[in-house]
């Protein structure tokens, strides 16, 4: 199982300008990790997304590094900008922009939920259904598996997951499962990642802190499931979600994959990119 890392684990400092994207290709090689997910590519003045994107694949080439995935975001259900029509056509451009990456997985989100309609779950996930499966088919078409990962609340919980990629039925189609995602939904991550092992297409290792929604929040870095208990992300090892269990369960359902880091903490983000990397290799 090859060792990645996600470009969203630098976001503080390619945010603040610390960083840039060759900056992040260097330190993960450095590091020791094997493949690299890309985050939504930022606009390049005088570049255009898939010449940037040609170039960052060089660069990693040059590092050894292989690109994985594409993660970008999506509305298919109630779309801020155009039509519904229009934001599979938005999300179609970024599966060339994987294909200029090198990735062979694009990762896209599907809703935020309902606003302002009175719709149920299943409702929800026919309505936005077909439109998976264009973007699917157009993934492909050019050799790109496509998916999606627990995230966002409403499309969080294993069993949503799990009746979303079914009504979906698409060979191209899977899901990104995020093994400490589910604490969000308050959901124990060893019973959702053996739900959904059989339909992984890419893995993510990330980890919390957890303290009881019955006490006062601790404050800065610490957000709320959707049950209200504290969260705080963590290096991955530090916090406690059962990274090597969970690992454990994909290998055993026949996950061929890689693993992806992602970090979203309040530490040092160099040293937690490092203390990943040596946690998962000896866990692997």
């Amino acid at each position: 199982m090859k060792i990645g890392v996600s470009t969203y684990s630098y976001i503080t400092l390619t945010s603040n300008g610390s960083m840039t994207l060759t900056d992040v290709l260097s330190h993960a090689a450095e590091t020791g990790y094997e493949q690299i997910d890309f985050v939504e590519l930022p606009q390049q003045a005088g570049m255009g997304l898939t010449e940037y994107a040609d170039t960052l694949r060089l660069q990693a080439k040059e590092k050894g590094l292989e690109i994985v995935a594409y993660t970008v975001g999506a509305e298919l259900l109630n779309p801020e900008n155009g039509s519904v029509e229009d934001e599979v056509k938005r999300v179609q451009g970024c599966l060339d922009v994987a294909a200029a990456l090198g990735a062979k997985m694009l990762r896209h989100d599907v809703t935020r939920g309902p606003v302002g309609k009175q719709m149920c779950y299943k409702e929800v996930v026919k309505a936005i259904a077909p439109y998976i499966r264009e973007i699917a088919d157009y993934g492909q078409s050019l050799g790109i598996k496509t998916m999606t990962e627990n995230h966002g609340y409403y499309i969080q919980d294993s069993y949503r997951m799990e009746h979303l990629v079914e009504e979906v039925n698409h060979a191209n189609y899977g899901l990104l499962i995020d093994i400490g995602n589910f604490l969000c939904v308050d959901e124990t991550p060893i019973s959702a990642v053996g739900r959904l092992a059989a339909y992984a297409i890419h893995v993510h290792a990330k980890d919390f802190l957890v303290k009881s929604g019955a006490q006062r929040s601790p404050g800065d870095g610490w957000f709320q499931s959707r049950g209200g208990e504290h969260l705080r992300g963590t290096i991955v090892g530090h916090g406690v979600v059962p990274v090597g269990q969970c690992l454990k369960i994909l290998r055993d359902s026949g996950y061929k994959g890689g693993i992806s880091m992602e970090f979203e903490g309040l530490e040092n983000t160099l040293y937690a990119a490092q203390a990943a990397y040596n946690y998962l290799k000896s866990v692997v």
